[in-house]
């Protein structure tokens, strides 16, 4: 566990093309919300967790079930905007880290987390981090809906393409390649943060439509930590019992 001053934000929006009022609903008996403050709370270097949203009903249920929460512009276009604005505009929230936690993932291991804080307080030449873990099936590494990741051989990210990455000449799948899947939880440095989020839009990152390409592309350093497990998110309402299977056989607390 690091010693780094750091503060976990979940960035929550009612509005969703695919699925409205998702971080609303229920998991068995609980909101996809709560269940994923309650699961960064177990996180052992976050000293404090706070949702961020420009939505009333969101606001007021956080405060319901007693959680951390700070109202935000509706005109941020990214939750790394809405990350940048509470760290400009909540003096008390200040500290030297800010993790950017997914609301749709309630399952992300708290180790995950706690890492990508750890290997960015560990190299002082990284403006930022994230964390990747093995792909083992090919038609997970074939699939668009994955995004995939590159390391240099000191762990810093390369490239992020939703496309099969390396890739040979024929464009292939080899069992024999080591391709990692990109797990969606940023770390930041404060000052960084803060300078990301005024950064210009990038070609790659438009085409590619990640934006953490941006960094890469502006010549700043991203720091992976490679984990042991991930865990999949809540895009559709039909993901939602697939979450609930997986909370029944971590027997975890209902």
């Amino acid at each position: 566990m690091t010693n780094a001053d750091c503060i976990g934000i979940i960035p929550a929006r009612y509005g969703s093309t695919r699925f409205p009022g998702k971080p609303l609903a229920l998991i068995l008996g609980k909101t996809l919300l709560q269940r994923t403050y309650e699961n960064a709370q177990r996180c052992q270097s976050l000293k404090f967790v706070v949702v961020a949203t420009d939505d009333q009903r969101i606001y007021d249920h956080v405060e319901d079930f007693g959680g951390n929460v700070v109202m935000t512009s509706p005109h941020c276009e990214t939750g790394t905007d809405r990350l940048a604005e509470v760290v400009a505009n909540y003096p008390h929230l200040k500290s030297d880290f800010v993790v950017n936690i997914q609301g749709d993932e309630p399952c992300v291991d708290p180790h995950t987390i706690d890492a990508v804080i750890e290997i960015l307080h560990g190299d002082l030449q990284a403006s930022m981090s994230t964390a990747a873990v093995l792909l083992e099936t090919e038609q997970e590494a074939l699939s668009s809906s994955i995004v995939k990741c590159t390391l240099d051989q000191r762990g810093n990210a390369l490239y992020f393409s939703r496309n099969l990455i390396p890739s040979n000449k024929n464009g292939s799948y080899c069992s024999k390649t080591v391709y990692y899947r990109h797990i969606g939880i940023y770390g930041y440095r404060s000052e960084f943060l803060m300078k990301y989020a005024c950064l210009a839009k990038t070609p790659l990152q438009s085409t590619e439509d990640l934006e953490q390409l941006k960094a890469l592309e502006h010549g700043y350093r991203i720091k992976v930590a490679i984990v042991k497990s991930s865990a999949i998110g809540v895009d559709l309402p039909e993901d939602i019992q697939k979450i609930e299977k997986i909370l029944c056989k971590q027997n975890t607390s209902l």
